[in-house]
């Protein structure tokens, strides 16, 4: 793992004995609007020429205005620096803000970058910035990836102060977890810093720059799981003391006190809580020589997700309201608003009423209700004679005989039954591995309470607009008459009944037609039309968000019947 990690960046290796964290340089700029890129290293840097060479290269001539593949026009340079820019852009395709890199096709690191974005796009990880396209072209390298507006650098937000305590659990869980996966699929940061860590206005944590960041800037690792633990380390360590754990200060806060060493969080600020002080000091102080009172050091994002699960669950702040205003007396009395007060001594003339109905208006509606009661008399009186008419004819056929046909020739309406369900699979045509949990797929139809089918997590209720849906087919065992199925959600969410013709169970989305569809907790799917079929799929279009800012799709329960 350790080796495709670099192999995915494949340039020399630039930090030096300090480690990554501590030479305060910052990720390039990956979309957060107003944020601009505020790089640490000396300004010298922008001239100077690196050993590998990048120096020897300038950056391609771009101006605001320029487009890239007839679609991508530049709009801003963020940053410029090491023989590359980045930029914001628009997508003028698909009229939407992107982020660019651009650096021209002979520079030392062209082939690592291509590399890097690529590995990182096939990741599709939406806890990471996205990368959109990556191309060479016309001698340049660019690179496109997501911008966020309503995002907000960890940067920004810790120039305030330190965050609070869920806060940062959220952030060291959600960082951790997502470092995590990607390790798994052979990929590292290598620059994470508070620069490249994003929080949306959902509450979501994002990180940016896995792999390019580190292929832009020539940083490698031999050990790329624990410098990135040691990275997301220091992330907590600034969160909860608003202080960069290393001598040299970085990122607008100042560094630790020189010849004291690192210092527990709790020990640099007053108020820390103590499991998040000891879990930064296990990331921080990863080579085995830990400073936090003898716990295991955590060497991987794998173990720290790990010791975050072992930790007591920190529960989000309860809401605070205001108290309303006491109920303040006026000196307001009635029947006094808009009336001038009577001089003294003199009596008001008592107000005499005008007699009932009198007016030209009072005249006409006493003949409208007149004319109405005399209607409503004589329609009464129809009625009544048409009744006694109708009872004398009741009365002349009762000698008469009256036969009724034992087989009853009115159609019956057929009785509704239950419809056994005898499989189920998870359905994902549109996602990377094609499948959403399918451990788990089983319990939409064991009526166990409390057991439910769940999908992945996503970052709004359109999937983060990773895909159009993802659902669950339900096999009945043969071909039969469906009247309506009932499906149980935990949260309101948004489903789609389709059916397929036949005894072939089909391959593709197309092969299913939607017959119904709603949205709620407890959703009834009635088809307009009569439906015959083996095969039915029921498909979430719209997910409910869940309490940690997530969105999930959770089905209870379903239930088929004729």
């Amino acid at each position: 793992m350790a080796e495709r990690s670099t192999a995915a960046v494949d340039v020399a290796d630039n930090s030096g004995e300090q480690p990554l964290t501590a030479q305060a340089d910052q990720s390039t700029a990956d979309g957060v609007a107003k944020n601009r890129e505020r790089d640490t290293d000396n300004d010298e840097a922008q001239e100077s020429t690196g050993a590998d060479g990048s120096g020897k290269t300038s950056p391609p001539e771009l101006h605001s205005g320029h487009k890239l593949a007839r679609r991508y026009r530049l709009e801003e340079c963020v940053t410029r620096l090491d023989g590359f820019s980045s930029w914001r852009a628009v997508d003028e395709k698909l009229r939407r803000a992107v982020g660019v890199h651009i650096l021209p096709a002979d520079h030392s690191r062209a082939r690592s970058v291509l590399a890097a974005a690529r590995s990182s796009a096939l990741l599709g990880d939406p806890r990471f910035v996205q990368v959109l396209d990556a191309v060479e072209e016309n001698d340049v390298v660019y690179v496109v990836h997501e911008w966020l507006p309503d995002a907000t650098e960890l940067t920004t937000l810790l120039a305030a102060g330190p965050l609070e305590v869920y806060d940062a659990y959220q952030m060291v869980s959600q960082i951790a977890s997502a470092m995590a996966a990607a390790h798994r699929e052979g990929l590292a940061h290598l620059r994470l810093n508070p620069n490249a860590v994003l929080r949306t206005s959902t509450g979501q944590w994002r990180v940016r720059g896995l792999a390019v960041n580190a292929a832009l800037r020539g940083a490698s690792s031999d050990t790329p799981q624990r410098t990135d633990t040691e990275s997301i380390g220091a992330l907590l360590y600034a969160a909860l003391t608003q202080r960069w754990p290393y001598e040299s200060d970085a990122y607008g806060m100042s560094g630790l006190p020189k010849d004291i060493g690192l210092i527990p969080p709790d020990q640099v600020r007053a108020g820390v809580h103590r499991g998040l002080s000891e879990l930064a000091m296990r990331a921080l102080a990863n080579d085995g020589a830990t400073a936090s009172r003898h716990e295991s050091p955590c060497t991987t994002p794998e173990e720290l997700v790990k010791a975050i699960g072992e930790m007591p669950r920190i529960r989000p702040p309860e809401p605070t309201f205001t108290t309303p205003p006491e109920y303040q007396r006026t000196t307001y009395q009635q029947g006094t608003y808009g009336r001038p007060a009577p001089r003294p001594g003199v009596t008001p003339p008592a107000a005499v009423p005008p007699p009932p109905l009198q007016s030209r208006t009072g005249k006409a509606l006493k003949w409208a209700v007149s004319a109405l009661l005399i209607a409503a008399l004589g329609l009464g009186s129809w009625q009544l004679a048409d009744a006694l008419m109708e009872q004398g004819g009741e009365a002349d056929d009762t000698n008469k005989t009256q036969t009724t046909d034992g087989d009853d020739k009115s159609p019956k309406r057929p009785v509704s039954k239950p419809i056994g369900i005898q499989s189920a699979k998870d359905f994902d045509p549109f996602g990377s591995d094609g499948s959403e949990k399918p451990g788990d797929v089983g319990k939409v139809y064991d009526s166990t309470p409390g057991s439910y089918w769940q999908t992945d997590y996503y970052l709004s209720t359109d999937f983060g607009r990773l895909k159009p849906g993802v659902g669950v087919i339900l096999d009945l065992g043969k071909v039969q008459q469906v009247g309506k199925v009932t499906v149980s959600f935990v949260g309101d969410t948004s489903v789609e009944l389709r059916a397929a013709s036949g005894e072939t169970q089909p391959a593709s989305f197309d092969g299913y037609s939607k017959v119904a569809e709603g949205s709620g907790s407890t959703v009834t799917l009635k088809p307009q039309k009569s439906v015959e079929s083996r095969y039915l799929l029921v498909w979430l279009t719209e997910l409910p968000q869940t309490s940690d800012g997530n969105f999930r799709g959770r089905v209870v329960d379903v239930k088929v019947s004729s």
